[in-house]
């Protein structure tokens, strides 16, 4: 018989394999963000800019939300 018993909860930990994600997750809205934001300014549709603007947001958002798990967690 196997006796392999599984965790209910995962660890609060991060491995290697994580961070690495985590970071690429990191640049890929990093570099949008910033692109939205750089762009922003050549742009006079105004119906443009305000999806330019929301989408930066989201971004924002993304990059807070990583920094928030990274922030959180312990590093294996």
């Amino acid at each position: 018989m196997n006796n392999i018993q599984y965790m209910e909860v995962p660890s609060n930990v991060l491995t290697g394999k994580d961070l690495d994600y985590l970071s690429d997750m990191f640049q890929w809205n990093y570099g949008a963000y910033k692109q939205m934001k750089n762009s922003v300014g050549q742009v006079t549709d105004q119906e443009i800019v305000t999806v330019m603007d929301k989408a930066a947001g989201v971004f924002d958002q993304n990059l807070n939300t990583v920094l928030s798990i990274l922030g959180g967690a312990g590093v294996e």
